[in-house]
C-alpha cells in the first residue's frame, strides 16, 4: 500500500533532448498527417453549378478526411480532378495518393496535373516521391534537383518532408546526403538544424554531426548550439555538451530554454547547487522557480530552500498563484504546516496539482489532530474525482491510510470496501485491504485478498511478499510461504521488506540463527521500525538481550508509537 509521506515534488526532469526539441523544425509534418488538417474547400475556386461532379467529389473527399479515411479521400479527389480543370484539385489528389503511398493513383493524378499546366518545378517533388516508391534513386535525385534549384527555403522544406515520410528510410538517407550538403543549402539556421536532425532520424549519424557542427560554426545561434549539445550528450561527451551550452548561455543569458537545459545537464552530473545558480540568474517564471526548488531539494540544502521560500513568497502575484502548490510543499518541508495549508487552499480547482493539494491538506489536518476534517477532505476527493479512476483510487487509499495511522484497521478495511464497490477488483485496493485485514487480525480475509491480486497478476512481487509473509506469520503454510517469498526475493534481491519477510519465515521455520543474519541485512538496508521489531525479537529469543534492547531503543526513536513494538514487548516481557 502506498503511504503519503511527504517528498518534495520535483519538476519533470528536463533534458537537453526535451528542451532542445527542434526535431525537424519546419520539416516535421508528413503529408499523410497534414492531409486531414488542410481545407481545400476554403481556398479552391470550384465551379458553382448545382450537381457539378467535381464539387460533389471534393465535398465527399473532405468528409472522408474529417473521419480519418485518407484512402477514400484520395480516390474522391482523383475523381474530382478528372472532372475539373482546376490544377489545385489535381495537386491535392497527388498529395493524398502519395500520402497513402498509392503509386498508380499518384501517377495518374500527376498526369492530370501536368495536363492542366503544372510546371516541372511544381511536379518535381511528386515525381521524385513516385520514383522513391519505385526505388529509382537516380530519377528521384534528378527530380528533387529540379525542386531545389530554386534555392528557396520552402522548397527545401518540401524536400525534407518528402524524405521524412518516405517508405524506404535507407533510400531517403542516401538522397539526403547526396543532395543536401551544407555547401548547397540556403543560409538558414533552422533549416540546417532541421536537416541535421533529419539525418539523425534516418540513421545518417556522420552527416548529422557534420551538419550540426557546420551550423554552430556558421550561425552559432541558440538552435544550433542546443542541437549540437544534444548530439554531444548522446555521444557520451558531456564536457563538450556543457561547453556548447555555456557558450550559448553567455550569448543569450535571458534565454529560459537554454538556462533550463544547462541546469538539467549540471543536475545530471550531480551539481545540483550549480544548476540552481544557473537558474537563479535571469528572468524568473513558475517553471524556473519549480526547477530551482527541485535542485535545492536534491542538494538537501535546507538553508537554500528556506531562502527560496522567502523569495518566492515575494514574487509577482501571477507567479505566486501559479506556484501555490510549490509554496505549500516548501512550507511543509520547512515544518510550517499552517502556512502549507494556506498555500494548498489557494491551488485552483483546475490546476494540475489540485488533487495533490487537497490530499496533502488532509495529511496535515490529520497531523494537527483534526482527524474528522482530514477524513472529510478525503471523502470530498472521492466525490470530486468519481469519474477519474486513478485519482479516485488514491482518494480511497488516502482515507484508509489515515485510519491505519490512527491504529483503526477495521475502519480502513471499510474504506477499502467502499473503494472496491466503486472500482471492482482493483488490484491496488485489494492489496491495501489485504494489508489492513492482516493488521486487524482478519488473516483469512487478508489471504483471500492477496490471492485475488495474484489471480489477476501472478507476477505481482508485492502481493507475493504480502501473502508469503502473512502465511509465515500465521504459521498456516510455511511451504507455500517459502515458495512465494523465494520468487519475490529472486525478483527483488535487495528489497529490505522482502528480505525481512524471508528472515521472519526462517524464524517461523525454527532457524533463529539464519533469521538473525537475514534480518540484520534487512535492518542495515532500511531502518524501518517493523524490521527492527522482528530483529529485536529474534535476538531476544537467541539470548542476545542487550543487542535486542539496543534495537528496540532505535525503533522507539524511529516510531515512538509503534504498535507492533508494544505488542512484541508485552509478549516478551509479560
Amino acid at each position: 500500500m502506498r503511504y503519503f509521506n511527504f517528498k518534495p515534488k520535483a519538476v519533470r526532469r528536463v533534458s537537453a533532448s526535451a528542451l532542445a526539441a527542434l526535431l525537424l523544425a519546419g520539416c516535421a509534418s508528413a503529408p499523410h498527417q497534414s492531409a486531414g488538417r488542410r481545407q481545400p474547400l476554403a481556398t479552391l475556386e470550384l465551379p458553382a453549378q448545382p450537381g457539378d461532379d467535381a464539387t460533389a467529389q471534393v465535398l465527399a473527399a473532405e468528409f472522408a478526411l474529417q473521419h480519418g479515411d485518407a484512402k477514400t479521400a484520395a480516390g474522391d479527389y482523383a475523381k474530382a480532378a478528372s472532372h475539373s480543370d482546376d490544377p489545385e484539385i489535381a495537386r491535392r489528389a497527388v498529395e493524398l495518393n502519395l500520402a497513402i503511398q498509392d503509386e498508380p493513383g499518384a501517377s495518374a493524378s500527376l498526369a492530370r496535373w501536368q495536363a492542366l499546366g503544372a510546371t516541372p518545378h511544381d511536379l518535381a517533388s511528386a515525381r521524385a516521391q513516385v520514383a522513391m516508391l519505385h526505388g529509382d534513386r537516380d530519377k528521384a535525385a534528378r527530380e528533387f534537383g529540379i525542386l531545389l534549384a530554386s534555392g528557396k527555403v520552402d522548397d527545401w522544406k518540401t524536400f525534407g518532408r518528402a524524405l521524412l515520410q518516405a517508405r524506404d528510410p535507407a533510400l531517403a538517407g542516401v538522397l539526403l546526403e547526396q543532395l543536401a550538403p551544407a555547401s548547397k543549402m540556403p543560409v538558414d539556421e533552422g533549416l540546417w538544424v532541421g536537416f541535421s536532425q533529419l539525418g539523425e532520424k534516418l540513421g545518417r549519424h556522420a552527416y548529422a554531426r557534420q551538419l550540426a557542427d557546420a551550423a554552430v560554426k556558421r550561425f552559432g545561434g541558440t538552435r544550433s548550439l542546443l542541437w549540437s549539445a544534444q548530439m554531444k550528450l548522446a555521444a557520451g561527451d558531456g564536457a563538450a555538451a556543457k561547453a556548447l551550452l555555456a557558450r550559448a548561455l553567455a550569448a543569450h543569458p535571458d534565454d529560459t530554454e537554454l538556462r533550463m537545459t544547462y541546469a538539467a545537464l549540471l543536475g545530471q552530473d550531480g551539481d545540483n547547487a550549480g544548476a540552481e545558480r544557473v537558474l537563479a540568474s535571469g528572468k524568473q517564471d513558475a517553471q524556473t522557480w519549480a526547477a530551482r526548488v527541485a535542485f535545492a531539494a536534491r542538494a538537501n540544502d535546507k538553508a537554500l530552500l528556506a531562502k527560496l521560500y522567502s523569495q518566492l513568497k515575494r514574487a509577482p502575484e501571477d507567479i505566486r498563484q501559479d506556484s501555490a502548490f510549490l509554496l505549500g510543499q516548501l512550507a511543509e518541508l520547512l515544518d510550517r504546516d499552517n502556512e502549507a495549508l494556506a498555500w494548498y487552499a489557494q491551488v485552483d480547482g483546475d490546476d494540475e496539482h489540485a488533487f495533490d493539494a487537497q490530499a496533502r491538506s488532509a495529511v496535515l489536518l490529520d497531523k494537527a489532530g483534526r482527524h474528522d476534517e482530514a477524513h472529510r477532505r478525503a471523502r470530498d476527493l472521492q466525490q470530486d474525482y468519481a469519474d477519474d479512476p486513478d485519482q479516485l483510487r488514491r482518494a480511497f487509499e488516502l482515507d484508509a491510510e489515515l485510519y491505519v495511522k490512527a491504529g483503526d484497521a477495521s475502519s480502513a478495511v471499510a474504506v477499502f470496501g467502499r473503494g472496491l464497490h466503486a472500482l471492482p477488483d482493483d488490484r491496488d485496493l485489494l492489496y491495501g485491504r489485504g494489508l489492513s485485514e492482516a493488521q486487524a487480525g482478519n488473516t483469512a480475509a487478508a489471504i483471500a485478498d492477496f490471492r485475488r491480486v495474484l489471480d489477476q497478476k501472478p507476477d505481482d512481487v508485492d502481493a507475493m511478499n504480502a501473502l508469503g509473509y502473512t502465511l509465515a506469520d500465521s504459521g498456516q503454510d510455511l511451504t507455500e510461504a517459502a515458495q512465494l517469498l523465494g520468487k519475490a526475493l529472486k525478483a527483488k534481491p535487495k528489497d529490505p521488506a522482502i528480505i525481512d519477510s524471508w528472515g521472519w519465515l526462517q524464524y517461523r521455520q525454527g532457524h533463529p540463527d539464519e533469521a538473525a543474519r537475514t534480518l540484520q541485512r534487512a535492518w542495515s538496508l532500511s531502518k524501518d521500525a517493523d524490521i527492527g521489531v522482528h530483529l529485536g525479537e529474534v535476538l531476544w529469543k537467541l539470548g542476545e538481550r542487550e543487542q535486542a534492547q539496543a534495537v528496540f531503543a532505535q525503533v522507539r526513536k524511529i516510531d515512538p508509537s509503534n504498535r507492533q513494538l508494544r505488542a512484541t514487548l508485552q509478549r516478551l516481557q509479560p
